[in-house]
């Protein structure tokens, strides 16, 4: 196996306004553009070739990656006019794929952070001769996710959309978005139109009597989908319970990049991370949160699971709590920002103008 595709296509809408800019692969986490940690493991799983599958603000992965010989790959890239969807996706890339037919593509979506045994994955697909094999991974709670249960020798029985009633939670096991096709089923996906893999293309399959493997893998997983997910898991990769190679530096409660200024008395914890050129002022206390490129946090400032966008700032003794603030923003001082808040790029705070508490 040394092919992939990447599907890195997506809007990253519900991560807005990280995503204004930067396409939701190319936010940094743990000090490099996300995307970077997903090329790694495939490289060091043996995957040599990996075709992105790109479409919104498509122009910003090629001067980046180039054609991947820093990092030991062959890097190609394939630009949709309009979206196709996941399984659109992966055919329009189809003709710059050099496999055989019966050989293994290894796809993966642009947005999960995961420990996966890939190597297992395609050991799995190859041994139990399936056309498709899919990595799953089992939850908590299921109810978000579409379900995916399969039989005592982990063929997939059925493709099942979110359960709405506890009676149709049938299984705890997920579609953990990565999948190994046969080259040749590729090529039976539609040409030129919207296609789901998940809604139309698997249950297809299924439909047709293919055999479709799944791989139970629970290893470390996170969807990045949400501005708190992605905060998470750019602290997990610091603090080393996710794996990756790309991470610059060592793992550890903080990863502060070469360039930047944090002060003596500041205190960075919880995989917390600080860009290039960003400063972190006097007596700030900056915990499980993400601080990009020039990003400046004022003296005495309290940041906890938040992120923090390129070039903003964050004034003095304001609180923030799992907050985003996008790029160029300038949040004033005394301020207190709390959950779900979202501060937009460029957008001005004057300073004490939003508290959840008293100013006392």
């Amino acid at each position: 196996m040394t092919e992939a595709i990447l599907l890195v296509g997506g809007k990253g809408t519900r991560l807005r306004p990280l995503t204004v800019h930067t396409p939701k692969p190319m936010v940094p986490a743990a000090g490099v553009p996300f995307l970077t940690h997903q090329l790694a493991r495939a490289r060091a799983a043996g995957v040599e070739h990996i075709v992105l599958a790109t479409s919104y603000l498509a122009e910003v992965f090629e001067p980046y990656f180039g054609d991947g010989s820093a990092l030991g790959l062959h890097i190609e890239y394939v630009t949709e006019t309009e979206p196709l969807g996941t399984g659109g996706a992966i055919r329009n890339v189809a003709s710059r794929l050099h496999s055989g037919p019966d050989e293994p593509v290894l796809i993966f979506n642009g947005d999960i952070l995961t420990g996966l045994d890939i190597r297992a994955l395609v050991s799995t697909h190859e041994e139990s001769g399936a056309d498709v094999s899919l990595h799953l991974t089992k939850v908590t709670d299921p109810r978000a996710y579409g379900l995916v249960p399969t039989d005592a020798t982990g063929r997939v029985q059925a493709f099942l959309e979110k359960p709405q009633t506890p009676e149709e939670i049938v299984t705890d096991q997920i579609n953990a978005g990565a999948y190994v096709f046969r080259r040749s089923v590729i090529d039976t996906i539609p040409v030129g139109r919207p296609v789901s893999v998940e809604r139309e293309t698997f249950p297809d399959l299924l439909a047709s009597g293919a055999h479709l493997q799944g791989m139970v893998d629970s290893t470390y997983w996170l969807d990045l989908g949400t501005p708190q997910a992605f905060v998470r898991g750019s602290a997990d990769l610091v603090l080393g319970r996710a794996p990756s190679p790309a991470i610059p530096g060592r793992c550890g409660d903080r990863l502060v990049l070469p360039t930047a200024t944090v002060a003596p008395d500041a205190k960075l914890t919880g995989g917390t991370v600080v860009g290039e050129h960003a400063v972190i002022g006097g007596g700030a206390r900056v915990d499980g949160s993400t601080v990009l490129a020039g990003a400046i946090i004022e003296p005495n400032a309290i940041v906890t699971d938040s992120l923090i966008g390129a070039g903003a700032r964050v004034g003095a003794r304001t609180v923030l709590a799992g907050a985003v603030i996008g790029d160029g923003a300038d949040v004033g001082a005394d301020n207190e920002l709390r959950e779900g808040v979202r501060v937009w790029c460029g957008a001005g705070l004057p300073a004490g103008s939003v508290r959840f508490s008293s100013d006392q």
